[in-house]
Parts: structure tokens; C-alpha cells; sequence
């Protein structure tokens, strides 16, 4: 039980600053994170939140904590625009591509998993369905206007900010005022039925060419997108739990939404700790698909796109997200991705140079004071880059074990090992991709030295050309040879 002996500070953003990790049940963790809306191809910027919350995770988890992490898929209510009025994304697609909108929920579902598979992400404890908790929905609704904070008009139920407002503070997450809020909005097409122009659907009255529909008290319908998550999340983690994450962009009015639902039906607020990853942009600009400044993970992965030099391994974009702080903006380019490779080849080296390390009778290296500072850097909001910069401290360490200006004892080797294979596989989530395919290695390696063959006869007839231009190709592809006294070898 690590836990006990680490102080995890989080960012919580309903207060704006880092406090201290309590778990309401001692040992236990209850977290839920917003999925994604089954309509299109997941896209980077939402593998970045996965990924961020796939780390929390793993931490936690390694800390010895016993984690429910639920994680839901939208499958119905989510408007186009996110507006109260309007046609439902999952149906529109369905609509556009002429099949039936769990055909397009369930290819979507199922390409949202395969995505995640590829970057190595673990499988939340619970995947609930919107669709499949319909009937919790409506019962927190009925709990809602049993309390006086929602009003049914021709079908439709809305949830009363005005006088939800009297007795609670709709907009604490965000940092809105409701005045301000109101003096901004204007009554638009198809809200006519609200009493305010802030009031939100809990529950929408289906028009008759609506496919997506079930019987309520209050007709045939379908849910608010809001309502979904308040439904899910208090369903498997009950009506108070720890923590609440999603993309930024949901602070406001998603999960300012869920808050209020929350303490309209349960006179309490549902969550401890609210965290938020921030956007992922791509050289320089925000990512869209209207405007063509988009890639999709799997574009990464074969190359197939006109945005970058070459493909890169689910490992090595994982690894360059890993490499900035999730609340930070992350730009994505060529650049900085190839610069990441490079690194990720460096760290995998290093962890393969580590098992061939013998250990001395003692140590000239500090091992516990480096892994404390591993430690402290997770603790500190999951620091992911200030972790990744204490690895390659390690990295130095193992080079310059493994050219004997170090020595390390036995006790300190194993310790040095057990913590870099924790860090890197266990937390970070990263795979060594180059153990995985074995037969692919080894076919590389012969490549190599069949080229280090080449070379060393172009030096040998003083072809110092030819023997410059293998050299620099083999590094410009992220191959470097080294000459020694035993001949040349090369590191990825």
C-alpha cells in the first residue's frame, strides 16, 4: 500500500489550486471520466484526455490504490453544436450514411477501442452506455422536478437555472456569473418553450421523424446530454465519489451541468475533485476538421497523411503526449514528434542496457534519492514530463554503468530496475515495441551490420564518401553508428 506513504496533490479545478488527495472511503477510489460521442472517428485531441486519465490511472492503481474508473459512451442526446434544439449527432451520421444509428454508434464504439488498444491504454472497471441507462435518467428527473427545479412544457422537461440558482451557485466550476450569462444569451430558434434562455433539456419530446426514442412520464423522447453523465456516474460510483475528469471543453456547460443536476436531486455536490486536461493543437493551430488542420491516430500510424514526414508507432505518440503536463497546451508537429522518437529509442535502449549491468560490492550512485524524485513528481499532480526528465536522468546513469565509470551494488541494481520498468511500463504505459516484434529486431540488426560491413570496406579502400554517406543515412533515420576499439556498433 504505497499510498500511505505518498502525499498525491491534484489539481482540482473547482477550487484553482492543488489539495491534497483524500479518498472518501480509505483505499478505495471512485473515478469517472466523460467517453466520447459515437458519431465519427476518434481524434487525437480526444486520445490526449484518454491517455492523461489512462496515467492517472495507472498511478493510482500503482500507489495501491483499488480504483473503479468508469468511463461512458454517448450513444444518443448529444445535439450537433451541443444545442438544446436540433438534430442528434449519432442520427444525423446515420441519416448521411443510411443505416440505422446503432450501426453507427456500435462502428464508432468499436473503432474508440481499437484506438485505445494501440496506445496501450487499460480498459475502464465500467463502460455504461447512455442508451442503456435510460430508465435512471428518468428517474433523476422526476427527483428534479420533484424539488422544484425543472418544468415539463409540451414533452420537454427543462432544468430551472433561475431557481436552482436561489439556493445553490450555478456556475462555481467555470468561474461564471449568472448575470453576465444571462446578459449574453438571446432567445433562439426552437427554445421557446423555456422559461430562460440558460435553462437546459433534461428530457427533449421526440418530433415525429425523431428515430431515437423512448416512452417517459412526460411522452416519447430522449435524454439531454447532460443528464447522462449525472445518471452514470452516480449509478456506479453513488451519489458522492472522488473523482470527475474530462477535456476542458466540457467545464462549461457539461459538467457545470452535471454539478447542478447533482444538487437539484441530492441536495449535494456529486464530486470532490474536478480535473480537466487541456487542448492539443497541431502546428500551432486548433485542430478541426472543417479547415483540413486535423489527423486522426490512425494517419499517424501508417503515414498515410500530408502533414507529417513518416508514420510513428502508437508508443512514440503516446510518449510525446506523456512528455507535457496534462493541463498544459501540447502543440503537435513533425518536429516535435520526430524529437520524441528519438528520445523513446534512447529510453528503450537504456532499459535493454540495464539488464546486462553487473553489480559491484557498492555504489557511486544515489539510487533512492533519484527514485524519491520519481515519486515526487507523480505526486505532484501526475508530472509526467518532470518524471520523464528524471528517467533520462537514470539513462545517464546506465551508460555510464555500462562504461564503468559507476558502480552500483546489488541491492541498488534491482531497486534501479524494479522502479525504471515500473515508471516506464506500469505508469507511463509505454511499450518497447522493439521487444515486441523480436523477428522484426533481428532482421534490423542484420540490415545494420550488413551496412557496418559496407562501411568498414569503403574505409578500408579509402572510400571515406561512400563510407560518410552510410553513416549519416543510417542517423538521419535515427540510426547511429558508434566506432570503438572493438569494432562498430549502432543504437536505435
Amino acid at each position: 500500500m504505497f499510498y500511505k506513504d505518498n502525499t498525491l496533490k491534484i489539481y482540482n479545478s473547482l477550487s484553482g489550486q492543488k489539495e491534497v488527495f483524500t479518498p472518501i472511503h480509505e483505499g478505495k477510489i471512485g473515478m469517472y471520466v466523460c467517453g466520447p460521442t459515437v458519431y465519427n472517428y476518434v481524434h487525437l485531441g480526444n486520445c490526449r484526455t484518454f491517455i492523461s486519465f489512462d496515467l492517472v490511472f495507472r498511478y493510482l492503481k500503482h500507489l495501491g490504490y483499488q480504483v473503479r474508473y468508469v468511463r461512458n459512451i454517448t450513444d444518443v442526446g448529444h445535439i450537433v453544436d451541443d444545442a438544446d434544439a436540433g438534430e442528434d449527432k449519432i442520427a444525423k451520421k446515420a441519416r448521411l450514411e443510411q443505416v440505422e444509428p446503432m450501426e453507427i454508434a456500435q462502428k464508432y464504439t468499436v473503432n474508440f477501442h481499437n484506438v485505445l488498444k494501440q496506445f496501450n491504454n487499460l480498459p475502464p472497471s465500467i463502460e455504461p452506455t447512455a442508451t442503456g441507462h435510460i430508465i435512471e435518467q428518468i428517474h433523476i428527473i422526476e427527483g428534479i422536478i420533484a424539488n422544484g427545479y425543472a418544468y415539463e412544457v409540451n414533452g420537454s422537461v427543462y432544468f430551472d437555472i433561475l431557481k436552482f440558482n436561489q439556493d445553490y451557485n450555478y456556475g462555481e466550476l467555470s468561474g461564471r456569473n449568472i448575470e453576465d450569462m444571462i446578459s449574453n444569451t438571446r432567445d433562439l430558434d426552437g427554445q421557446s418553450d423555456k422559461r430562460n434562455p440558460l435553462d437546459f433539456a433534461l428530457w427533449k419530446k421526440a418530433e415525429p421523424e425523431h428515430i431515437m426514442r423512448w416512452p417517459s412520464p412526460w411522452g416519447d423522447g430522449f435524454p439531454g446530454w447532460h443528464l447522462e453523465c449525472t445518471a452514470m456516474s452516480t449509478k456506479y460510483l453513488g451519489k458522492h465519489f472522488d473523482i470527475h475528469g474530462g477535456g476542458m471543453d466540457l467545464k462549461f456547460p457539461h459538467h457545470e451541468c452535471e454539478i447542478a443536476q447533482n444538487e437539484a436531486c441530492t441536495g449535494n455536490s456529486p464530486v470532490n475533485y474536478w480535473m480537466h486536461t487541456n487542448m492539443l493543437t497541431l502546428n500551432g493551430k486548433k485542430m478541426a476538421k472543417s479547415t483540413g488542420n486535423n489527423i486522426l491516430p490512425q494517419e499517424l500510424f501508417t503515414g498515410e497523411n500530408d502533414i507529417l514526414s513518416k508514420a510513428f508507432s502508437p508508443s512514440v505518440v503516446r510518449f510525446f503526449i506523456l512528455q507535457a503536463h496534462y493541463r498544459s497546451i501540447l502543440d503537435f508537429s513533425d518536429e516535435a514528434i520526430s524529437a520524441s522518437e528519438k528520445g523513446f529509442y534512447r529510453l528503450m535502449e537504456a532499459l535493454r542496457n540495464l539488464k546486462e549491468i553487473k553489480p559491484s560490492e557498492n555504489s557511486t550512485i544515489d539510487v533512492q534519492s533519484w527514485k524519491q524524485k520519481c515519486y515526487d513528481a507523480m505526486n505532484d499532480d501526475f508530472n509526467s514530463p518532470i518524471l520523464i526528465a528524471h528517467l533520462f536522468d537514470a539513462v545517464k546513469m546506465i551508460n555510464l554503468l555500462k562504461e564503468e565509470k559507476e558502480t552500483i551494488s546489488k541491492s541498488d541494481l534491482e531497486n534501479l530496475s524494479v522502479t525504471m520498468n515500473a515508471f516506464v511500463f506500469d505508469v507511463l504505459g509505454l511499450v518497447d515495441e522493439t521487444q515486441e516484434s523480436g523477428k522484426t529486431t533481428n532482421k534490423l540488426e542484420e540490415v545494420v551490420d550488413l551496412l557496418i560491413d559496407m562501411r568498414n570496406e569503403a574505409r578500408a579502400n579509402k572510400n571515406f564518401a561512400l563510407s560518410d554517406e552510410i553513416r549519416d543515412k543510417l542517423l538521419a533515420i535515427g540510426i547511429q553508428l558508434k566506432d570503438g576499439k572493438e569494432g562498430t556498433s549502432f543504437s536505435l
